[in-house]
Formats: structure tokens, sequence, C-alpha cells
């Protein structure tokens, strides 16, 4: 079982219902809901946002509206604060579009494979890890053994995991906690992986599984997430240090 959680901004101006519409669509096609959960944090919302949650409501377990921009991350803390015992994590961005029928069971079979991978993500055809590579990005293709039902699965073992699409096992979650970044937006994929890393756990994409993210990225707000994310470089890698020598805790929880 996983919980898929999935932060919602959509204003007039910046166009993202256009996307979370195909994202939910391409969700509806491929994941069984017998067996997994769905849950939005909105953020921000326009009347088609609303239009598209009441369209897609059968799959959608539960809506969490917020008061303000909370970011990302925080966003998706409130959902997984209701993730069950045992049940995955699945931190997804609303503008991807998945093709595979039954990829979230395929992702939840790599993750109950060995209580050694903490993450397991969708690889975007943007994403630089590559196994020629050989510098932090270089990443190896190994085989799981056979599954009973007679099926083999590729991993892609990588250090950092971007974040558009990635579930998060249960035994990493019980272990570090939630989502942490320094601001507002950014990072909080880079922070997952090396705190994943530092408590033991293999990062892991699932190559086979084909991803698209739609939104070509030139608008002025994703100008501004960017620059938010810019803006926070030095501590970024001030806080890479911190968490690397023990002075920063692994664990984090905003709701203790």
């Amino acid at each position: 079982m996983a919980l898929i959680g999935m932060a919602i901004f959509s204003t007039e101006e910046n166009g993202k219902d256009e996307y979370l519409a195909k994202t939910l669509k391409s969700l509806f096609k491929t994941v069984n809901f017998n067996r997994h959960r769905l849950m939005l944090s909105v953020n921000a919302k326009t009347t088609k946002t609303e239009h598209l949650i009441k369209i897609y409501s059968d799959i959608i377990s539960e809506v969490i509206y917020n008061d303000h921009n909370l970011g990302t991350a925080e966003a998706i803390n409130k959902i997984w604060r209701n993730r069950w015992p045992t049940e995955h994590a699945v931190k997804m961005d609303d503008d991807i579009v998945i093709y595979n029928e039954g990829w979230l069971d395929d992702l939840e079979m790599v993750a109950n494979w060995g209580n050694n991978i903490g993450q397991v993500g969708l690889k975007r055809k943007d994403c630089i890890e590559h196994p020629s590579r050989i510098d932090f990005y270089k990443s190896s293709l190994e085989f799981l053994p056979q599954h009973p039902g007679g099926k083999w699965i590729v991993i892609e073992k990588a250090n950092h995991i971007m974040g558009s699409c990635v579930l998060h096992s249960s035994n990493l979650l019980d272990k570090i906690g939630y989502l942490w970044q320094p601001g507002l937006y950014g990072f909080d994929d880079s922070f997952m992986s090396l705190r994943s890393k530092l408590a033991g756990y293999s990062n892991v994409f699932a190559p086979h599984i084909e991803i698209d993210h739609i939104d070509p990225g030139q608008t002025p707000y994703q100008k501004w997430k960017e620059g938010q994310a810019g803006e926070k470089w030095e501590a970024y890698q001030s806080n890479v240090k911190a968490f690397s020598n023990g002075i920063r805790p692994l664990y984090y929880n905003p709701f203790a």
C-alpha cells in the first residue's frame, strides 16, 4: 500500500490546472486505488481546480486546504501525517504524466524487496544521473532477484533522486521522518536523498517506467521558485555538511 501526496498551487496566472488535469487523468488510468490512496494538499486553487477535484473525487481520498502557501514540502508533510502503519508514501508533482499501468505496484514491489531500499523514484527525461558519469551523479544498474511471479526489475542506484515522483519506504519514514527544506521552495528532494543515504538506505530509480514532465517551466512562477532555491544555495551547502557531520539530526517531524 502507498499514500500518494500531491501539493497543489494553481492560479489563473500560472495556468497549472492544465497540467493538473493531465496528471489526475494519468493516475486514474494507471493506479489501482483499491490498494493505494491519493490525497491533495492545496496551497492555492482556482474554480477549475475545484472542478477537477470533483471530477476525480472517486480516486481522491481527502483534500487538505491550506490557508496560505506552505511550499511543496510542508504541504506534502501534512498529507504524510495521515500515513497508515507500514504504508509507503509518495511525493508526486502536479505536472507529470506516467504511462505504465501498475507503476505504483512496481515501486511498492521494489521497496518491499529488502529493508535497505529507502527511495524508489521515477526518472524524468531531464535527470542527469547516468552510469557513464564519473562524478556525484554516476549511477549503476542492477537486476533485483527474479520475483516469484516471474517479473524481473532493473533498478538504477543513485545518490540523488529527483523529487518529481518518489516512493519513500515506510521503514525510511519511520527512521528519518518527513521532508525538510531550508526555505519555501527548493532542495527537499536533495536533502531527503542525503538523509536516506546517511541513515543506511539505498536510493534507486525504476528506469523502466515512462514519465513526462509536461510543464515547460518558463512561467514567471517557475522562475520565482528557481530564484527562491538559488538564494538558498549557500545555506544548502552548509546544511549538507551539518547533516553529514551529525550536527543536524536526520529525524525531522514538524508536528512534534
